[in-house]
């Protein structure tokens, strides 16, 4: 069996839909990275390659084994909706929006990816790394990359595990092994 401890990049503070935009993390509360790094097994340590989840892996590894970065575990690409507001989206395009998020799945920004297509690009990733781990891996990454890994570990749909929060700075471990998989802790804060 393998563990993967996922862990959500340190807060960014940005309003509006913030997927591949490089913002970086606030890294001030230096007692909850220090739990967080405690609390976590000595394993390797893989991040998105977005510099939110880069700079909260280094203040986490800690002399941990550090894989370069992957840029399969970003957030998902919302394409012409980057960095607006929900409502400001819904103004233009009411009907693709809600589409977007009330029937995840094929649906996609224009410009951008769709929910299936996040889940391949970060299951693929997981996997990759996965192959070479002895039992314990690391990989700080983000909201919906998380997600995408705990609707596998549960077997629902996406609408069900968008019902789950997925807070910075939080741990989700998940086990992998020949009988499938399974969720041991979801958003646990320290």
């Amino acid at each position: 069996m393998t563990r993967l401890w996922l862990v959500r990049h340190g807060p960014t503070h940005a309003k509006g839909m913030v997927g591949w935009t490089d913002l970086p993390a606030d890294l001030s509360d230096h007692a909850a990275l220090n739990r967080l790094s405690l609390y976590l097994p000595d394993a390797p340590v893989v991040s998105s390659d977005l510099s939110r989840a880069i700079a909260t892996a280094d203040a986490i590894a800690d002399g941990r084994y550090r894989h370069p970065h992957d840029n399969r575990l970003r957030e998902i690409h919302f394409g012409d909706w980057e960095m607006r507001g929900h409502a400001e989206v819904e103004a233009e395009d009411p009907e693709l929006i809600r589409a977007f998020w009330d029937q995840p799945g094929t649906v996609a920004p224009p410009g951008g990816e769709s929910w299936d297509g996040l889940a391949s690009r970060v299951g693929q990733g997981v996997d990759d790394h996965l192959s070479t781990a002895a039992s314990d891996l690391i990989v700080v990454c983000h909201f919906g990359a998380i997600l995408t890994q705990v609707q596998r570990a549960l077997g629902v749909t996406a609408v069900e595990v968008f019902a789950h929060r997925i807070d910075n700075l939080s741990v989700t471990c998940l086990n992998t092994g020949p009988d499938g998989w399974s969720a041991e802790v979801i958003n646990h804060r320290l």
